[in-house]
C-alpha cells in the first residue's frame, strides 16, 4: 500500500497527542482549565434552548446505539462475504471502544464536570468513550465508503456528513455537561490514532485473503 506510512504516520501524531493529553489530565489537570472552560462556555451557549436536540443526538454513540449499528453492519458485510471489513468493523467497535476505552478511563479516573448533567453517567470521563466510539464506527464507515460507492461526489458528501456527525458527537457530550472538551479531544485523538494505524492493515489482509478467494 503506497499510502501506509502517511496513515501510520498519522496515527502516531494522533497518539503522540493523546497521550500527552492523558499525561497532563493525570498529573496536571489545572493547565487544562482555560482551554476546557473557554469551549464549555461556547459550546453551551444556546442552553437550554438547545437541550432536546443535544438528549437526542448524543444517543447515536450510546454504547446500546454503536453495538446495535455494528453488528448489523457486520451481518451485512457477512452475508456479502467482505469478511476483512466485518472483522475490522467488530475489533474498532467491540474491542476498542467497547473494552479498551473504559479500561484507560480507570488509569485516568478523571471526574466528570461538576455542570448540570442532561444525560446519565456513571463512568469516569476521560477519554470521551462516546467520542471514540463515534469516530471507530462512523470513522470506519468513512474509510470502507470507497469500495462500495463508486460515484465519488456521492461518496464524498456522504463522508463529510459522516464527518460532521462525529463532530456534532463530541459537541453533544460536552453540551450535555457530561465531559470536558479536553476529554472530547482524547476520545477523538484516540480512536483516530487506532483507526489510521489498522487501516493499512486490514487493506493488506483483505488483498491476501481476495488473493485466495476467501472473500469479495
Amino acid at each position: 500500500m503506497k499510502n501506509k506510512l502517511y496513515y501510520q504516520f498519522a496515527g502516531s501524531c494522533f497518539l503522540v497527542v493523546f497521550m500527552f493529553l492523558g499525561y497532563v489530565v493525570r498529573f496536571y489537570p489545572s493547565w487544562l482549565n482555560g482551554f476546557d472552560q473557554a469551549i464549555t462556555t461556547l459550546v453551551r451557549t444556546p442552553y437550554p434552548s438547545a437541550n432536546q436536540f443535544f438528549i437526542w443526538y448524543t444517543r447515536f454513540a450510546d454504547p446500546l446505539t454503536v453495538g446495535i449499528l455494528s453488528l448489523a453492519i457486520a451481518f451485512i458485510l457477512f452475508r456479502g462475504k467482505y469478511y476483512a471489513e466485518m472483522l475490522w468493523l467488530l475489533i474498532n467497535t467491540g474491542l476498542i471502544a467497547g473494552v479498551a476505552n473504559p479500561l484507560i478511563k480507570l488509569l485516568f479516573m478523571r471526574p466528570r464536570p461538576t455542570l448540570n448533567h442532561l444525560v446519565t453517567e456513571h463512568s469516569y470521563s476521560f477519554p470521551s468513550g462516546h467520542s471514540t466510539g463515534s469516530v471507530l464506527l462512523y470513522g470506519t464507515i468513512i474509510l470502507l465508503l470507497p469500495q462500495f460507492i463508486k460515484q465519488k461526489k456521492l461518496c464524498l458528501l456522504l463522508q463529510i456528513l459522516l464527518g460532521l456527525g462525529i463532530f456534532l458527537i463530541g459537541i453533544s457530550r460536552i453540551y450535555a455537561g457530561v465531559h470536558f472538551p479536553s476529554d472530547v479531544l482524547g476520545g477523538f485523538c484516540f480512536g483516530l490514532a487506532w483507526l489510521l494505524m489498522t487501516y493499512p492493515i486490514y487493506l493488506e489482509k483483505r488483498f491476501v485473503w481476495r488473493f485466495k478467494s476467501k472473500q469479495q
